[in-house]
């Protein structure tokens, strides 16, 4: 999002932002009153903002935070999610760093929960993902695991422990996470029966879709899931209000759902009818 390059600037005690192109003389800027530019602010460094934090924050009642969080999105300074709002957006891919900090402490509980769930010298995926990274880092002080991963960011986290063995697949690394993709991963994958799969997603559609941006991405998520005996997929709240265009699987394919919370009631159906573990794990 454009936002993201946004140049400040303070106009008569306002604050007015200059999207990443050269401006005309016509053009109309942006300006923001301080309660919105410091929710836009708290927004940019976390990742994402709820109407109750940013009520108790500011002393302010919930209905005027949602109505300063709409005139945000209007203004597509932020995306609307359920109980608060998305920086830079919800629906985009956006880039890996901002992703890890998206949800950050939710991840974590998320990966402890998997982490719980994988004994001692068990042979595993992780793929790519800030949240499957979150279950790389629960995982550190499991003994005599084997991990095959398409994700960079695991192997170098968890090769420097001599009671895990990392096998990485080979194929193209895309620049902007450090994952492995491709028909060399895919084959690569292919090679392996293993006892758990830890797979990420971009987004999960109410109707179960489990979903991601990049084809080739897929194509490895899929080999992983058909060469597993135990699926465990891993996402937090805000990818039930995303949308991605390649659908990785159904949710009723994995054998367990691990996220921070669920509101969603197709959700909890589409789990409750296939069998599958749904855990929340902030409850």
């Amino acid at each position: 999002m454009a936002a993201a390059r946004a140049a400040q600037s303070i106009d008569r005690g306002r604050l007015s932002f200059s999207y990443g192109r050269k401006t005309k003389p016509e053009d109309t800027p942006i300006y923001l009153s301080p309660r919105h530019a410091e929710i836009v602010e708290i927004a940019k460094s976390k990742g994402r903002v709820l109407v109750d934090d940013l009520a108790t924050h500011f002393n302010v009642t919930p209905q005027t935070i949602r109505k300063d969080l709409n005139d945000l999105c209007d203004q597509r300074m932020l995306t609307r999610i359920h109980g608060g709002a998305l920086f830079p957006s919800g629906i985009e891919n956006v880039e890996y760093e901002a992703r890890r900090k998206i949800a950050a402490e939710e991840k974590e509980a998320i990966g402890r929960a998997a982490a719980a769930l994988i004994p001692d010298n068990a042979s595993l995926f992780i793929n790519i993902g800030t949240t499957t990274e979150a279950v790389s880092k629960a995982l550190l002080d499991h003994n005599g695991l084997m991990v095959i991963t398409n994700n960079i960011n695991v192997a170098n986290r968890m090769r420097v422990y001599p009671s895990i063995e990392v096998v990485i697949a080979g194929g193209v690394v895309r620049g902007s996470d450090g994952g492995v993709v491709g028909e060399a991963a895919v084959d690569f994958i292919k090679q392996f029966k293993v006892d758990y799969a830890v797979i990420g997603a971009s987004a999960i559609d109410h109707d179960g879709a489990v979903l991601d941006y990049d084809f080739r991405e897929v194509k490895v998520a899929q080999a992983i899931i058909a060469n597993a005996r135990h699926v465990i997929l891993v996402a937090d709240s805000t990818k039930f209000e995303r949308t991605a265009p390649v659908r990785i699987a159904h949710l009723s394919q994995v054998d367990t759902f691990i996220t921070d919370r669920c509101g969603i009631p197709s959700i909890r159906k589409i789990c409750e009818e296939a069998e599958v573990k749904l855990i929340e794990a902030a409850r």
